[in-house]
């Protein structure tokens, strides 16, 4: 069953499991603190009726695990199940084993420690190709058929969530914390979604366009890419360079362009992950060790 999985993925995901669980105890229930998604709705019924979190969680992800075999794929679904099963026994592990932190006098230091540990924890899953089920799978399929990154999917449904716990156990106060909790979470997400490793990607339109290619190489030994464009006015063809560099090395870009042509025409913008020769490969075209 579990054939064609990675150990390294299942590994991160059980890791990202325990980090997004201690967080969820240790923050959130300690100092009552709701949360959104499904999440939100296993402590709804912990702090109204009592119920185990560890088991509810499981209970309200089983429809959900269909959808998810059926759009997400045999692999994603398998990795949702290690994820999803990976949370509600870490989940029963740490209420029984808990540290107190008594921090509900100072919540809003207890909502950045929860959003940092449930940012993280679900980062990880998500990065090695896991969720942990209810509205991951959501926001995954959201991202998957209308582009929407998972953590504005995760914010929108998980305020729906907080509004009703407002409405059933939650004080006013609270209710802002746990939206602090919600947004710093959205932001990890995305943040380790998109590549901790920010580089930049450069376009250069310039009448001595391979000089500058050229340079480029022999300088700074980046590749340079020319595509072909044509001008909306002069309606004339002619090609644009376009490379990426580290966040580091977009001084020396600018140095290296302006000593051929300082007339040229530069357009910067950050790209968050870069994969391939120079970044993620060498030139032997083999993993980088970072």
């Amino acid at each position: 069953m579990f054939t064609g999985l990675k150990i390294k993925n299942i590994f991160f995901i059980l890791i990202g499991s325990a980090i997004f669980s201690f967080g969820l105890v240790h923050f959130n229930m300690q100092n009552n603190l709701a949360e959104g998604g499904f999440t939100g709705i296993t402590l709804l019924l912990y702090f109204v009726f009592g119920w185990d979190p560890a088991i509810t969680n499981l209970l309200l992800n089983i429809p959900l695990f269909f959808i998810g075999w059926k759009l997400l794929g045999r692999k994603v679904f398998l990795y949702t199940l290690i994820g999803t099963v990976g949370v509600s026994m870490f989940l029963a592990i740490f209420q029984r084993f808990q540290i107190k932190m008594p921090l509900y006098e100072d919540l809003f230091l207890a909502a950045l420690f929860a959003g940092a540990f449930i940012g993280i924890g679900l980062g990880i899953i998500f990065r090695f190709g896991g969720t942990t089920g209810g509205v991951d799978i959501i926001a995954r399929l959201a991202q998957k058929y209308f582009g929407w990154t998972m953590g504005r999917t995760m914010f929108m449904f998980d305020f729906c969530v907080i509004t009703l716990s407002l409405i059933t156990y939650l004080n006013y106060r609270e209710a802002m914390y746990t939206l602090v909790v919600v947004f710093i979470g959205a932001r990890v997400i995305d943040f380790m979604q998109e590549g901790a490793y920010a580089a930049r990607g450069a376009m250069i339109i310039s009448d001595k366009e391979q000089e500058i290619a050229d340079k480029i190489l022999k300088d700074m030994d980046r590749g340079v890419t020319m595509l072909k464009a044509v001008g909306s006015f002069t309606k004339k063809e002619r090609n644009v360079l376009y490379c990426v560099v580290g966040k580091n090395e977009i001084v020396r870009l600018k140095s290296v362009i302006n000593s051929v042509d300082p007339h040229a025409f530069v357009s910067v913008t950050v790209v968050h992950d870069v994969l391939g020769e120079g970044f993620t490969l060498d030139e032997n075209k083999l993993p980088v060790e970072r």
